[in-house]
């Protein structure tokens, strides 16, 4: 057998992967920590320790398998911190005849390795990750010749294909969504619980990561750090949802609570988008746990977990590779605002801002809801240049990579790409926020005032989103009222007035 060369990503820590069935001295598995990866955006602090943690801790797993590891530390003397450059470095020293890879989820390394693998000359393949549910174009290829997609469409197709949920060919109790009932604002903290920790001491590699010049940004606390960066750690997470969580996760998944940051949420997205654990095996055990629970935990939970994991994320990564790259150029409404610098600091007097922005500087993360109903939205109304949210939301997030965030956030939430994953612009005024939180009840900001003193930014930009929008988005059918509803308002140059104000003063809301 040729001597190999095989190399490992950062978020392809899969163990059950067929490669590691059998074990070969001439095969040489590469793990590396590089300013490659540290640095094409800014990231919180906690994501960048919690890859470099997982990926040790995998290394780790492969040498007591018995598989040989080079694992190259960011600081080590002889790394020169790029992809290429240490690959031809290791194949050189090591004289490797083979090299062999994962597909990468991210185009710039999918494009970046197989380059490599053109110009060196060297004898490659490349595998699959064998992770997700579909292939690349499985999506592409699922709507070819139909005018748009959706994912309602997708999911149904993923609970068919997986036997999720279903009953022969129809849907368990004869419904596929229940989304309807998944839309509650908590009224009783006392059912929440303190979220499950694996505090680690994590001081040596947060000194390493400063010392070798890395810019971040975020919190940390450096003695106890929380996040699971093993399968062991995955694992008992989702142990821990299913026991815990998923008897009230449907009905709260959009509300949003100052009190906790997680309320009901799995908080196993990083586990999921490093591969640590499988979409298939979460979603087969949060059902086969929900069947043999039903007497107190009903469908509605169940199936709303489901739909994100074997729905959306996938549909997400579906569109990332049919639209991909010319998609991380799209600006639909052609937003070029400068974010606001409070996104970075979290000190804005907009309280549902404050508590959004600062949860993801303090937790690296934020649900779904707080991402697109609140910062995100707010972005939209304001805006914004999506290539700045894009980088704001790829660095923050311990879970963002381009794959996914790109789709979510220039897609899903800032709609620059006119309707391609959602089929209208996602914005709200007051009126929702206050409904899924209680941000607005501590709030300098008036939520019922419109104009004047202290009215709430979120009222006045929300109409003037449509206003200046009118000539894209009057002829969607999904949001016609709104615009009939705004042709028959009163006070409609005081609104837009007061917009322009705040729109000219963003940096001081």
């Amino acid at each position: 057998m040729p001597k190999t060369l095989r190399l490992i990503l950062g978020d392809q820590l899969n163990s059950n992967h067929s490669w590691f069935k059998d074990k070969n001295d001439d095969t040489l598995y590469l793990m590396m920590e590089i300013r490659q990866e540290t640095d094409y955006v800014r990231h919180h602090i906690q994501k960048i320790v919690a890859f470099f943690l997982a990926m040790r801790n995998f290394a780790e797993f492969l040498k007591q398998e018995g598989h040989k590891v080079l694992y190259i530390t960011l600081d080590d003397l002889a790394n020169q911190q790029d992809l290429v450059k240490n690959l031809k470095r290791i194949i050189i020293e090591e004289n490797i005849e083979l090299f062999e890879y994962q597909f990468p989820d991210e185009y710039r390394l999918d494009k970046q390795l197989s380059d490599f693998c053109i110009e060196s000359g060297i004898q490659s393949w490349a595998y699959d990750t064998e992770h997700f549910l579909t292939k690349r174009e499985y999506l592409a290829n699922f709507f070819n010749g139909k005018k748009s997609y959706l994912m309602e469409s997708f999911y149904r197709e993923m609970r068919k294909k997986f036997n999720i949920l279903m009953d022969g060919e129809a849907p368990l109790t004869g419904r596929w969504n229940y989304d309807q009932e998944n839309r509650n604002k908590l009224k009783d903290p006392l059912l929440l619980l303190p979220a499950p920790t694996y505090a680690k001491d994590v001081s040596q590699l947060i000194h390493m990561i400063q010392s070798e010049g890395i810019k971040t940004i975020g919190k940390i606390e450096p003695t106890h750090f929380e996040w699971p960066v093993s399968r062991e750690e995955s694992l008992k997470l989702l142990e821990h949802f299913c026991q815990y969580l998923l008897p009230h996760f449907g009905k709260y998944q959009d509300a949003m609570y100052t009190g906790d940051p997680f309320l009901f949420h799995s908080r196993m997205s990083f586990s999921l988008n490093t591969k640590m654990i499988s979409p298939l095996e979460i979603v087969q055990k949060v059902e086969k746990y929900w069947l043999e629970h039903q007497d107190r935990i009903n469908i509605a939970q169940v199936e709303g977990f489901i739909r994100q994991v074997i729905g959306w994320r996938e549909y997400m990564r579906g569109i990332y590779w049919a639209k991909m790259p010319e998609y991380a150029q799209l600006n639909y409404l052609t937003h070029k605002r400068k974010l606001p610098d409070f996104f970075w600091t979290g000190r804005t007097k907009m309280n549902c801002m404050k508590h959004a922005i600062g949860q993801s500087l303090e937790k690296a993360y934020a649900h779904h809801i707080q991402r697109l109903m609140v910062t995100g939205n707010f972005a939209l109304l304001a805006g914004i240049d999506p290539d700045q949210v894009d980088q704001w939301y790829l660095g923050v997030y311990i879970d963002a990579i381009e794959w996914v965030e790109i789709t979510n956030t220039r897609g899903m939430s800032q709609f620059a790409d006119g309707g391609i994953v959602g089929t209208k612009p996602y914005v709200c005024s007051a009126n929702y926020i206050d409904k899924m939180s209680d941000y607005c009840s501590s709030c300098q900001y008036d939520k019922q005032k419109k104009v004047g003193d202290n009215a709430c930014p979120f009222n006045t930009l929300y109409w003037h989103f449509y206003h200046r929008n009118q000539d894209k988005l009057a002829k969607n059918p999904r949001i016609g009222m709104m615009y009939r509803t705004w042709e028959k308002m009163n006070g409609r140059k005081e609104i837009l007035d007061q917009a322009e104000v705040y729109l000219a003063n963003l940096e001081d809301l």
